[in-house]
């Protein structure tokens, strides 16, 4: 996945440029296998417009960066000595099956991916000094975990948050199509980019769900 181009150094990874097969998804479902990927992540309940949900946002990128700054002082492969911040992802289930629009009844994980040569010690290093320089109780709930590989239909929503379920009946009625059934209760959502930088009927969104 971050190998070498024959004849080219590549010496800052960036997912948009390098990962077009995992962020380029389009408007229409399709198949798809992901692969297995690693993690920073962290637990909650409850609507995500809430404060909790931001604060808990901030805390993992705040991670995140700090993790991408030691490796960059400190790189481990020959070929790259920096990479670019993944975005925002979230895994998401209700707590209740009758509360499925009720937002105070979600259930999520908020997470951030992790380049393959970044380590669960390297995780545990960066999270002791940035505990140490910038104290945040929050980062004691933060944890390094890899998600396995799981085959799912994908879809890119553009637009509101609150419209998903529109590309979600696209996906359903494609997963019908395709002789495939969804295989469990949760969803996931990578936001390609920020709800406070662009207008709503902007933002993008990639949806998945597991099949068998």
């Amino acid at each position: 996945m971050f190998s070498k181009r024959k004849g080219e150094q590549i010496m800052k990874h960036e997912w948009r440029k390098h990962e077009k097969e995992f962020y380029g998804a389009k408007q229409s479902p399709r198949l798809v296998n992901l692969p297995k990927q690693q993690f920073i992540m962290i637990n909650g309940k409850g609507d995500p417009n809430q404060k909790e949900f931001s604060d808990k946002v901030s805390a993992l990128f705040s991670l995140a960066y700090a993790i991408k700054m030691r490796y960059k002082k400190a790189p481990t492969l020959e070929d790259i000595n920096d990479y670019t911040v993944y975005p925002l992802e979230a895994v998401w289930k209700t707590v209740d099956d009758n509360k499925i629009l009720d937002k105070n009844h979600l259930e999520y994980i908020a997470m951030i991916r992790q380049p393959n040569f970044i380590t669960e010690n390297m995780f545990l290093t960066a999270l002791e000094h940035t505990s140490r320089k910038k104290p945040n109780a929050l980062y004691e709930q933060i944890y390094f975990e890899t998600i396995p590989a799981e085959n799912c239909v994908e879809i890119l929503h553009i637009g509101a948050y609150d419209d998903e379920p529109i590309s979600f009946q696209k996906m359903d009625l494609f997963a019908k199509e395709t002789n495939v059934k969804r295989s469990k209760n949760y969803h996931r959502e990578i936001y390609l980019n920020n709800e406070n930088r662009v207008s709503k009927d902007k933002l993008k969104t990639i949806l998945y769900y597991p099949i068998e």
